[in-house]
């Protein structure tokens, strides 16, 4: 007794918890059920600088199944495709190597979008001490049972689309082209904004950032672009109601061709493998294979009267299609009525300043970096 006393003492002065406390604290303070996580995958390569991530066995605790959540992530690559591969495999662990050890899922949850910009910004910097010139979109999603967190640098997007309700982006697209408060931020820290000037000072292509010439205004990587190019992600965090959700993650090979809107409608009633494919194929028959083209459909299922949805036969008549998608959409409408009146997100947190303190570089493009956050990020 005496020995235990001691190790529990021993733990408090050192801000520990005992993984047996952790987990009971845990499983009084959390409500078993969860939602269903179902998901599908899809793409088309024409440079092969496309890469995605889902790991759905993630645990805060480890050891208890009951903390689980899932990771699901696009990166879409320029200038070669190392920058993607290198985030891909360290982004998460920065993420979680931010987050103070032995806290609640609530304080955990509280926690993630301040730790999102750390790791983002940790990844940045530990790829350019490499010394290579490639850069990479980021669009990393985390779900923790009804809570969603968004964190993303350029063009890559995530749609979130509630059954019974509206479509809505839970990004913001970081191209200089269509954002004016990105176009205001390069242009007040010095940078400067243009198209492509050609042989008798025609201007032509996209707006982008001088010097370097690129059409994002953040990204991870991209060493030679200048200082004005930004690792910071906008973070939005959302929590739906026990009417569930459908997450549709895709790159600009996607959303170049289908607004997401129509990404939305074009899968909608078909369950989450089929409706990666069908998304990729719209945006296909839309504008052809321009780019790489992928897309991730995540379902966010109440774990009661989950609505299973069935492909149509291959061959079938009109009137049997149409038969088929009307029963779909009844059957949708109906589960929708059934578990809640109206679906309700709510909105948790959101942050897309990217303003600099200072930014410095030094050797290979190290980047030193003073956030303007009301609190301390640990790098």
């Amino acid at each position: 007794m005496a020995l235990r006393e001691a190790r529990r003492h021993q733990w408090q002065e050192q801000g520990l918890i005992p993984l047996a406390a952790l987990i009971s604290k845990e499983m009084k303070n959390e409500k078993m059920e969860k939602p269903k996580i179902s998901y599908g995958y899809a793409a088309q390569s024409k440079k092969g600088e496309d890469y995605y991530l889902v790991k759905t066995d993630c645990q805060r605790v480890p050891g208890n199944s009951s903390s689980t959540f899932s990771v699901f992530a696009i990166f879409d690559g320029h200038n070669g495709n190392a920058a993607a591969i290198y985030t891909r495999e360290n982004l998460l662990n920065h993420v979680l190597a931010a987050i103070p050890r032995g806290i609640s899922r609530d304080e955990w949850l509280h926690a993630l979008p301040r730790a999102l910009v750390a790791g983002f910004v940790k990844t940045d910097k530990e790829f350019q001490r490499r010394g290579e010139t490639s850069g990479t979109t980021a669009t990393f999603v985390i779900v923790d049972r009804w809570t969603v967190t968004v964190a993303c640098v350029g063009d890559s997007r995530c749609v979130l689309d509630v059954q019974g309700g509206a479509v809505s982006d839970l990004t913001v697209d970081h191209r200089l082209e269509d954002n004016l408060e990105e176009r205001q931020r390069v242009t007040a820290s010095g940078g400067a904004v243009g198209r492509l000037s050609i042989v008798g000072g025609v201007e032509i292509g996209p707006l982008r950032c001088w010097p370097g010439g690129l059409c994002l205004s953040r990204s991870i990587g991209d060493l030679d672009v200048g200082e004005f190019i930004v690792p910071i992600p906008y973070v939005k965090q959302v929590k739906l109601s026990n009417v569930g959700g459908r997450l549709i993650i895709a790159s600009d090979g996607i959303w170049d061709a289908l607004s997401s809107e129509k990404t939305a409608k074009s899968c909608f009633g078909l369950p989450a493998e089929l409706a990666a494919r069908q998304v990729v194929k719209e945006a296909l028959r839309s504008r052809g294979l321009r780019d790489d083209t992928t897309c991730l459909v995540v379902d966010i299922i109440p774990p009661e009267n989950p609505v299973q949805l069935l492909p149509p036969p291959k061959k079938q008549s009109m009137f049997k299609a149409l038969l088929f998608w009307k029963k779909l959409r009844d059957s949708s409408n109906k589960s929708s009525k059934k578990l809640a009146p109206i679906s309700i997100v709510e909105e948790l947190f959101e942050e897309g300043s990217a303003m600099l303190a200072e930014r410095h570089l030094q050797g290979f493009g190290n980047k030193l970096l003073c956030l303007s956050i009301n609190t301390t990020l640990p790098y």
